[in-house]
């Protein structure tokens, strides 16, 4: 009989590459906020898989880019500061483009910090290009990343999921389970609800409003065999930001909310009653006291050394 594995794999890529979208397939079940526009993601989350020979431990990142505020650098710094403390690195790409300067940057962190950790790259949205052509897209990553397993993946189709999970499992060491079988992620309730609102709100506004968006859990309150109260405030830098969100009439807000409430419910197993308000909080994005009482704690390198 085959020993048990089990480990850390940190999933890395630029923004909107599908990391989310990927271990929510991989899981069965979704646990990690996904939209069409890039950085949907801002916090690291573990995705736990667990199976009859091994447990792979996801670790879900923000999308690794050029920062242009203070919460940028907060995304960099989350997604690359556990490089050296993982047993793999799934370095996720988009087949469908060619490589760019955040994956250039990625590469370059990846030397810097987990030289002697393992890589795999993973091809993803193989499914967007005729398979005779797969080959010459990955030329240019292999070249950017050479020496590394390369997976074809398609994480909405299902294309190379099974090679995946078998590939990270033999890199992944000799060890009992690292979390008890029954656990899927490591953020509570009421973390992943702000971030099914935050999607929900992704999926509706403009391109003016994503980024400037941020949502904090007011109330969070059990009423056992009715569900579950969640009060919570969305944050916009603008008062414009603010109309497009509320919209005529609060229909914007509500489209939003009935879109979260589903999604919440989905997630808990349970009814849930949604209240959401929404406040202006000019620059928020680079002030680093907002950013510490949203959650997004912006350490110095004297700290994290």
């Amino acid at each position: 009989m085959a020993e048990y594995r089990s480990g850390f794999v940190a999933v890395l890529g630029r923004p909107n590459v599908g990391k989310s979208t990927l271990i929510n397939a991989l899981l069965g079940q979704k646990i990690a906020p996904v939209s069409p526009r890039p950085q949907t993601t801002r916090r690291r989350q573990l995705g736990i898989l667990t199976l009859p020979q091994a447990q792979i431990v996801f670790m879900d990142t923000p999308g690794i880019h050029l920062p242009r505020h203070k919460l940028g650098e907060f995304l960099n710094q989350e997604a690359t500061e556990i490089l050296g403390e993982v047993d793999v690195l799934l370095f996720l790409v988009d087949l469908s483009l060619p490589p760019g300067e955040e994956e250039r940057l990625i590469v370059q962190r990846i030397r810097e910090d987990a030289p002697t950790t393992g890589v795999i790259l993973g091809l993803n949205k193989c499914d967007l290009l005729p398979q005779g052509e797969w080959e010459s897209q990955a030329a240019p990553y292999r070249v950017l990343i050479p020496h590394q397993k390369a997976i074809f993946l398609s994480a909405t189709r299902g294309d190379g999921r099974e090679e995946l999970i078998q590939t990270l499992i033999q890199a992944l060491p000799i060890q009992e389970a690292l979390y008890p079988e029954d656990q899927v992620t490591d953020l509570y309730e009421r973390e992943i609800a702000a971030e099914l609102i935050r999607e929900a709100a992704l999926l509706h506004l403009r391109d003016e409003v994503p980024h400037a968006l941020a949502v904090r859990i007011d109330e969070y309150i059990e009423r056992n065999e009715h569900g579950a109260y969640i009060r919570a405030t969305l944050f916009v830098e603008r008062e414009s930001q603010k109309g497009i969100l509320i919209g005529q009439g609060g229909s914007m807000l509500k489209r939003v909310g009935s879109d979260a409430r589903r999604e919440i419910e989905a997630m808990s197993g349970r009814k849930v009653f949604l209240e959401l308000r929404v406040k202006t909080l000019p620059n928020w994005r680079n002030r680093i006291d907002v950013l510490h009482r949203l959650g997004y704690r912006i350490q110095s390198k004297k700290e994290r050394s």
